[in-house]
């Protein structure tokens, strides 16, 4: 009786779990309980992994130790190029005046268990939602891409493959942009094209890169190199099989990608509103270019008249108009005259000097 009670019990769990997400949280806290667990069944190889270290020979550690020397000076060199090259794409990408491309932000991550069902591709990785991970989140390898995460605990992650059944990702060929659905196929080595062309220029050798439409993958990241490629004449598509460039059931340590997580729509209104606060600052000294001009007619007039001593050579230019009264008004009206100067050369800066004139007589 309690075997059978256990059994009903059991059944009704996994169709809860399949169909509803009501034991979302109850999994989420359990996956605390369950981190003890994978650190304990873990230490063997740790423990393995220390003490093979510290007793490799010698011999083998100096040629690791030149080998690693020579693969530092080719990265190194390679790394100069590729620096040269992306001073150039910023300044190619200035001169189109387009916005510049942002290194994403990337975070390591280690693999820690993987799902026994044989039909599904997925992989816990030791980073979760506390650690600032995300659903969708790209996870790549040295390689290439692995996939995305689908499910977020507080300390893990559960990632799908890209060979996964359920799994897609928009790609297109590094030769010549030629653009497809790579979709997996259940086996970790193989990948297939759907619906390519038979006509399609897509051969034997072409890698696949991320093409970055589906707004999930980064674009440019490696994805798979073809490796087969089957036209048929009575077909309307071509069968193109690929294999993955990363190592997908070897790999141990991964890289979490920290994309831009606008939207297209987005980055376009922020692009417009740079455009425009761009123009607005270019168009700034037009307005100060034609402000100053008014100024020096206002101030020049006011200095002759806020110094006694400067206003005796301003009636020295009137004195054919009114040669015997320049004593008095010189002494009486200063203020008079300064305050049709402050209005008038506003309106008629040519007229300000007659029109003070005939105030003074």
């Amino acid at each position: 009786m309690r075997l059978l009670v256990l059994v009903v019990l059991s059944i009704a769990l996994m169709v809860v779990d399949a169909r509803f997400t009501l034991l979302k949280p109850v999994r989420s806290q359990m996956s605390l309980v369950l981190m003890q667990s994978y650190w304990i069944t873990d230490l063997p190889q740790r423990l393995w992994q220390g003490v093979a270290s510290q007793f490799g020979s010698r011999t083998e550690l100096v040629a690791e130790n030149e080998k690693l020397k020579t693969e530092n000076l080719l990265l190194q060199g390679r790394m100069q190029k590729l620096a040269a090259l992306t001073e150039q794409n910023v300044r190619l990408r200035e001169l189109l005046n387009s916005s510049a491309l942002v290194n994403e932000k990337v975070e390591v991550a280690e693999l820690i268990g993987m799902d026994p069902n044989p039909f599904t591709h997925r992989i816990i990785i030791n980073k979760g939602e506390r650690d600032g991970v995300i659903l969708g989140q790209p996870v790549l390898d040295a390689r290439g891409l692995m996939g995305q995460v689908v499910e977020l605990m507080p300390y893990t992650s559960r990632v799908l493959l890209l060979t996964d059944t359920t799994h897609s990702i928009p790609v297109q060929v590094n030769r010549n942009g030629l653009r497809a659905i790579a979709s997996g196929t259940g086996n970790p080595e193989r990948l297939e094209l759907r619906h390519v062309a038979d006509t399609a220029d897509i051969k034997e050798g072409d890698l696949l890169v991320s093409s970055g439409l589906g707004q999930r993958f980064p674009a440019g990241y490696p994805v798979a190199t073809v490796k087969e490629v089957i036209h048929d004449s009575g077909q309307p598509f071509a069968i193109v099989r690929a294999v993955p460039t990363a190592a997908l059931n070897r790999s141990r340590y991964l890289l979490l990608v920290f994309s831009d997580g606008r939207t297209a729509e987005e980055r376009a209104n922020d692009a417009a509103q740079a455009q425009e606060a761009l123009d607005q600052h270019g168009g700034g000294p037009i307005i100060p270019a034609t402000v100053p001009k008014p100024v020096p007619a206002t101030v020049a007039p006011a200095a002759p008249a806020a110094t006694p001593a400067a206003a005796a050579p301003a009636p020295a230019t009137l004195a054919p108009a009114t040669p015997a009264k320049p004593a008095k008004p010189a002494a009486s009206k200063p203020p008079a005259a300064s305050k049709p100067s402050a209005v008038k050369p506003a309106v008629k800066p040519p007229v300000s000097e007659p029109a003070a004139t005939g105030r003074q007589e």
